[in-house]
């Protein structure tokens, strides 16, 4: 399975600038998919993981869930083309972060 991973900041970037659009009278409405347009496996971001928290996952591999998609990865060419947006941050930048708030948080 390969899904899109975003981060959080990406996603009020996106959010910020639709809203921007709507209230300057640039758009109506809009609808956008939201993503980095590229895909990762799970043990893509398991590797990730054990890379930036030094940390090994025990790992125990089984069969794709009935029904669900070898590949989910969502295209964002309409918001770049439209409001110029694009994910910023990589698979391991997003682990990063989110293992660094989570060791902040305790």
């Amino acid at each position: 399975m390969y899904s899109c991973y975003i981060h959080v900041t990406d996603l009020v970037k996106a959010n910020i600038l639709a809203l921007e659009a709507l209230f300057s009278g640039k758009k109506k409405t809009a609808i956008y998919n939201l993503g980095n347009g590229l895909g990762y496996s799970v043990k893509e971001v398991i590797e990730t993981c054990e890379k930036v928290t030094g940390r090994k996952a025990g790992i125990e591999y089984t069969d794709r869930r009935p029904g669900d998609p070898a590949r989910l990865v969502a295209s964002s060419q309409k918001i770049y083309e439209e409001l110029g947006w694009k994910a910023e941050y990589s698979l391991e930048e997003i682990i990063t972060s989110a293992w660094k708030w989570h060791q902040r948080k305790g």
